[in-house]
């Protein structure tokens, strides 16, 4: 039976468990390419394996040919399909109640349910953050321990690199394509060009149905391409992506796609644009670790504390690097 007058660390413990599931939930709306990665249904949890493995077509069937009458057909086996591997990498943070607090605020229920509260939204903050400064990371961070983020899958330098456990130097596509004002442009980006130099970019990352839908800004090529379009031009989505305002549009390559503004302290490159296809990207979180509960309360041997542990697993992955890209400076 419940206590009726609960220690701070129980209550926390017990308000851990049942938040978690709303924190998993707010991770994925905490910043653009999450929240359009779920409504894709891109968050795809993993079950196990040592690796998160991302199953690629990487050639055409070289047996396709032209041919008159009985001429023989190409029966040769054909290598088509291969896999990119990704790490699980994991996120963890706690919360701690000192004996202390449990005695300065006991017969005082509210104030428990209070300060539990307080504690666990701020972990819940936290973690957040840390993610979503991950989602733009290369995630060389903390000694390699970071997720995967949109560095390493929209490289300004796409010919070298592994990623994914394949080597960019060595196949072509698994080269993301990038664009810069300076060298491939022939001038540094400015409201004047940055909507030519978009399209440019954009032209090569359309393939049939498949193009860009989301552009991730920081706030200098944002302001830019703001500045670029008429108020008649400035057309804004109806989907704020939580980010406390709502998107602009870009419609120069015959589809719609949304140009919104990446953030302040997530980890952007300044002046940078990332042209994203989500149907190719994915959070994978491991599904006995989305932002749970890791095992039950700690007491240190030596200290009058009490810990709980929430924490993540998972990778972010890309299945088509071709189609994605980035502008920059």
């Amino acid at each position: 039976m419940p206590s009726p007058n609960p220690s701070v660390g129980d209550l926390i413990a017990t308000t851990i468990e049942s938040r978690t599931g709303e924190l998993a939930d707010n991770v994925s709306i905490h910043m653009p390419l999450l929240q359009r990665l779920k409504k894709r249904g891109n968050i795809d949890p993993v079950t196990g394996g040592t690796k998160i493995l991302e199953e690629l077509e990487y050639a055409e069937n070289g047996t396709v040919k032209w041919y008159s009458g009985y001429e023989t057909m190409d029966v040769s086996p054909q290598e088509l399909f291969t896999a990119a591997e990704y790490d699980i990498r994991q996120l963890a943070g706690t919360v701690t109640t000192s004996g202390l607090e449990d005695l300065i605020n006991d017969g005082n229920r509210e104030a428990k349910i209070r300060l539990a509260k307080k504690k666990i939204e701020n972990l819940e903050r936290s973690l957040m953050n840390a993610l979503a400064r991950s989602v733009h990371s290369d995630g060389t961070g903390n000694n390699g321990k970071q997720l995967l983020g949109l560095q390493a899958f929209l490289s300004t330098a796409p010919t070298s690199g592994i990623v994914g456990g394949i080597n960019r130097a060595s196949w072509d596509f698994w080269r993301n394509k990038k664009f810069s004002g300076v060298s491939d442009g022939g001038g540094a980006v400015t409201k004047d060009n940055i909507r030519s130099y978009m399209r440019q970019l954009a032209l090569r990352l359309v393939r049939n149905d498949d193009f860009p839908d989301l552009i991730t800004a920081d706030v200098n090529y944002y302001n830019l391409y703001a500045e670029s379009l008429t108020p008649f031009q400035r057309v804004q989505g109806n989907d704020s992506f939580g980010s406390g305002f709502k998107s602009l549009k870009f419609f120069e390559v015959g589809n719609e796609c949304d140009v919104i503004y990446a953030g302040a302290d997530v980890g952007m490159p300044s002046n940078t644009m990332y042209f994203q296809n989500t149907r190719y990207l994915r959070l994978r979180p491991h599904s006995r670790r989305n932002m749970s509960r890791i095992g039950d309360s700690r007491r240190p041997i030596n200290q009058d504390a009490q810990i709980e542990i929430i924490g993540w697993a998972g990778n972010m992955t890309c299945s088509n690097m071709a189609l994605q890209g980035v502008l920059f400076a």
